[in-house]
């Protein structure tokens, strides 16, 4: 079963092609301001490369977010129309736990996926890696209250981000692994394309500024 996996939660493109948890091809290339352009012929240059069509695929996953507010709605937009259109099963998961699942390393205890949210702000969540679970909820958290949640616990900790934060924790740039995260979140419940919510955890500027 061909599985289309597609993450434009910030300004790189993830996307990939797999058959099962098998990836026939994948793209992880940063894009920056031209994602809006350029996210729909990339994937359209994978699927023709590999002579595959949308006809072809039976699941969606889509990253829903946090992280750029428009990356997430082209991201959203792509993957709602092709379920729609196609009558697709699709799935959501959070940009947060991708990049902690996609992490499984050993000697590690926590792993804390950073996004950047500006003024001393992160979208952030913290993953115990022994137990599979995540042990705080994914949250819009100003990052001197992350550090105090983390001082108290005990263990080895791993920052994952590919934004720049200075932090005393080890820490290493996101590398999505695509079929790491299918595996995980394949037979999860799938939604109607309609239902799919953004992930924002907070108030678009925009909202902020009407609602003062």
């Amino acid at each position: 079963m061909k599985t289309f996996y597609l993450d434009t939660s910030s300004n790189f493109l993830y996307t990939a092609i797999l058959e099962d948890e098998v990836i026939i091809d994948e793209i992880k290339e940063k894009l920056e301001k031209d994602l809006s352009k350029r996210t729909l012929p990339k994937i359209k240059e994978m699927l023709l490369k590999n002579n595959i069509s949308f006809d072809d695929i039976k699941k969606i996953i889509a990253v829903n977010g946090p992280g750029s507010f428009t990356g997430i709605r082209i991201g959203l937009t792509i993957a709602k129309t092709l379920a729609w259109a196609k009558n697709i099963p699709i799935i959501q998961i959070s940009s947060l736990e991708a990049m902690a699942l996609s992490n499984n390393i050993e000697n590690i205890d926590y792993i804390v996926p950073i996004i950047d949210a500006r003024r001393n702000f992160v979208f952030s969540t913290i993953y115990d890696n022994n137990n599979k679970q995540f042990i705080l909820k994914e949250q819009y958290i100003n990052l001197n209250t992350l550090y105090a949640v983390l001082d108290s616990i005990t263990g080895n900790i791993l920052f994952v981000t590919n934004d720049n934060i200075e932090t005393k924790y080890n820490k290493i740039n996101y590398e999505p692994n695509i079929s790491r995260i299918v595996k995980v979140t394949k037979n999860r419940l799938e939604i109607n394309p309609h239902k799919i919510d953004a992930n924002y955890l907070k108030l678009t500027e925009a909202e902020e500024k009407y609602d003062n």
